[in-house]
């Protein structure tokens, strides 16, 4: 009997807009698309980046400079040929910290590359988008004004803000969801009936003086009232405010905001947010429940979703690898919402 000729299963192709170190490619992969360009204007960006995504065309590029023809042709993609365009502008200027102060405008710049990534979209036709970025975009203008645009052109959108831990990420995480589908009625992933917990993500790490894992095992050099300071805050959970008067530090006897700093993540739930100063304990809520310290890289790093395998560029030392982590999407919270649109 003749044999019968297997034909192979084409990939879903994307492209990842504003990549950072590939925290949304990598979810799109486990998602089960093939990502065959992304966009990253970083150095140090783009240096993790190549490191764990090779298969990947990556355009080091200010993404105002790159036109969607370059890139068609590079990557032999015809208009409406691309499943799926995603991306994650940069959001610093809608975030909620950057408010606090009084004002709730921000002229930043940076705000309008998210009509950036509109061009991409009008230009490719992609068949599904996904845009991530904090919440505030979503009561701004130029989120309304997008999908406007957008729909005008055919595109099916629907936009929200979910919790990045009831999607299997193993912190609390707030981010604007932007989907849209010219094949179909869009919708988002369903939400996960238990949390992933700080024990459950770095419990079984080793302490970093026995690993050999420079994310993981380096000195970090701190005043002795902070050593101290951070000895006494209470272990899984603890916070500052739960220390005696004469125990504070000045400057927090002061400021009666951000009372997360100089706190202990707790075992048995999700992390609070990873941001920019995750490894620093007066930034947040950084301090390992059990040990003395703040997490180091690699754990902000297996928070924020990443393996434990995932490498990290340390050519700028260790604070910009820390910012970089805390920008990146979580790849589970990215796997989810794409893997849902990819069902259409």
């Amino acid at each position: 009997m003749p044999r019968l000729k297997q034909t192979k299963i084409k990939q879903p192709k994307a492209v990842d807009l504003f990549s950072g170190c590939g925290g949304l490619s990598l979810g799109l992969s486990r998602a089960g698309y093939d990502v065959i360009a992304a966009v990253e204007f970083d150095r140090l960006a783009c240096e993790t980046y190549r490191l764990n995504h090779r298969s990947t065309r990556l355009f080091e590029s200010d993404i105002r400079q790159l036109s969607t023809t370059d890139l068609m042709n590079e990557t032999n993609l015809d208009v409406g040929e691309l499943d799926l365009l995603a991306g994650c502008p940069p959001c610093q200027g809608f975030s909620s910290i950057r408010t606090r102060n009084g004002g709730s405008v921000i002229h930043e710049p940076k705000n309008d590359l998210v009509f950036e990534f509109e061009r991409f979209v009008l230009e490719l036709m992609p068949k599904t988008i996904m845009m991530e970025n904090v919440p505030g975009l979503a009561s701004d203008a130029r989120a309304s004004k997008i999908i406007r645009k957008l729909e005008s052109v055919g595109y099916s959108c629907k936009m929200d803000v979910f919790n990045a831990a009831d999607f299997g990420a193993p912190q609390r995480r707030k981010r604007m969801i932007l989907i849209g589908s010219l094949v179909g009625d869009p919708d988002f992933a369903q939400k996960k009936k238990r949390s992933r917990t700080v024990r459950g993500v770095i419990g079984r790490l080793p302490r970093p003086d026995e690993s050999d894992d420079p994310l993981h095992n380096y000195k970090t050099n701190r005043s002795k009232e902070i050593e101290r300071l951070i000895r006494m805050i209470p272990k899984d959970g603890g916070s500052r405010k739960e220390l005696p008067e004469n125990l504070q530090l000045e400057c927090h006897k002061r400021c009666d905001g951000f009372k997360d700093v100089y706190g202990r993540m707790e075992w048995g739930k999700p992390s609070p947010t990873i941001t920019g100063g995750c490894i620093n304990p007066s930034k947040g809520r950084f301090l390992h429940p059990q040990q003395d310290r703040a997490i180091t890289l690699r754990e902000a790093a297996m928070l924020q979703g990443f393996p434990a395998s995932y490498k990290f560029s340390l050519s700028r030392g260790r604070y910009p690898t820390a910012q970089m982590i805390g920008n990146a999407f979580p790849p589970v919270f990215a796997e989810k919402h794409a893997a849902a649109l990819l069902a259409l």
